[in-house]
């Protein structure tokens, strides 16, 4: 199979579909990979890595959508690369379409075939393509919460972990899942007060056995939150319904009680967010203060350490990108009801429910779609 990856142009993103060694893997399994000048520049990886590896260096995006049958990416197609979607390509990469109706468009008129990484499933329930980026933004939400509260950058003040003799600050986890077991671990590392939110019992004691008792865990009520939240330094939104927009579960009445200077990271945000007051921001201008807090909402957060995100992320798509290029499309979705679960369009059909709710496009079942072609 032919196989293209494109240079990411989304703002600040530098994280690229396939590293070096990925690319050899396809190749000694008999595929052809095309790889556009430069996209390797973020991490590290010259161009010369990539001939080594077997690639084809293309000088542009056009070229590589001309050239290929199935495109890895990372981040969504932006517009103009939407347009160079063809009813022949099999699209490979995180979608999020639930929180873009724009996007979502695009590629129902592409006709196009597009699999979300974030909802393709694991005999466990998991989301085995989304927990590598789930591991980095959590951990990445204590660091950039921590940078924040620093008063140069509009915070309280406060170091995370205090001193001897002086309180640390308190952190507050609205989710439990890999996001917030990741953001725990991080914030309790830095020797912060940690209460983590959730409304699964169960994973409140898994969390309870695996933190003991550094960890507050707390049943996620409306009181619970109203409570937690306005006395925090620092608030870690970690909401996650797969394939849907992110609830939102901190109004704006709650921010409004925060202290002036705590903080905000909404790691939900490429999902819609879980904040009222949240809105997308970018790596080069990543805050903003709403109701004296401030707010980090960076819709892209691995996108800042391209080289440890791009290389987890590849450990856990490598396998799915074989699959597809050995079987073809249609064999590898049928024949794999996990990947199946990722299918989020094919050819001019939303397959995935939550995106067609959220979007108000009809639904079509993914093996419906699949048998009529």
């Amino acid at each position: 199979m032919r196989i293209g990856v494109p240079t990411e142009i989304k703002a600040n993103e530098n994280r690229i579909g396939l590293v070096p060694e990925s690319v050899s893997e396809l190749i000694k399994s008999g595929h052809q990979v095309y790889v556009q000048r430069g996209a390797g520049k973020g991490i590290q990886a010259a161009d010369e890595s990539y001939e080594d590896s077997g690639a084809i260096i293309l000088e542009n995006g056009a070229d590589i959508y001309d050239e290929s049958e199935l495109i890895v990416k990372v981040k969504e197609p932006q517009p103009t690369e939407c347009s160079m979607l063809k009813s022949h390509h099999t699209l490979f990469t995180y979608l999020h379409l639930a929180a873009d109706a724009g996007v979502t468009n695009n590629l129902i008129k592409s006709d196009a075939t597009a699999i979300a990484y974030e909802t393709v499933s694991a005999d466990d329930g998991s989301l085995p393509l989304l927990a590598p980026m789930s591991e980095v933004a959590g951990r990445l939400s204590i660091q950039a919460g921590a940078h924040a509260l620093e008063s140069e950058h509009g915070g309280s003040g406060i170091l995370l972990g205090g001193v001897a003799g002086v309180r640390p600050a308190q952190v507050v986890i609205i989710g439990g899942g890999v996001v917030g077991t990741n953001a725990i671990q991080m914030a309790l590392g830095m020797e912060a007060m940690v209460t983590v939110l959730d409304k699964s019992l169960s994973r409140l004691r898994e969390l309870d056995m695996i933190f003991g008792g550094r960890l507050n865990t707390i049943y996620a009520t409306q009181q619970a939150l109203d409570d937690y939240v306005t006395t925090a330094d620092l608030v870690v939104g970690a909401v996650l319904v797969p394939g849907a927009t992110a609830p939102r579960v901190v109004n704006r009445d709650m921010v409004k009680r925060m202290k002036s200077g705590s903080v905000i990271v909404d790691v939900a945000i490429d999902q819609g967010g879980c904040i009222e007051t949240s809105r997308p921001t970018t790596h080069a201008d990543p805050t903003y203060i709403v109701e004296g807090v401030v707010h980090y909402c960076v819709a892209n957060m691995p996108g800042a350490v391209p080289r440890t995100s791009t290389y987890a992320l590849n450990n856990a798509t490598l396998p799915y990108v074989l699959k597809l290029a050995d079987l073809g499309c249609q064999q590898a979705l049928t024949g794999d009801p996990h990947l199946l679960a990722g299918l989020n369009v094919y050819r001019g059909k939303i397959t995935e429910p939550n995106v067609a709710g959220t979007v108000g496009v009809a639904y079509c079942p993914s093996e419906e779609a699949l048998a009529a072609t």
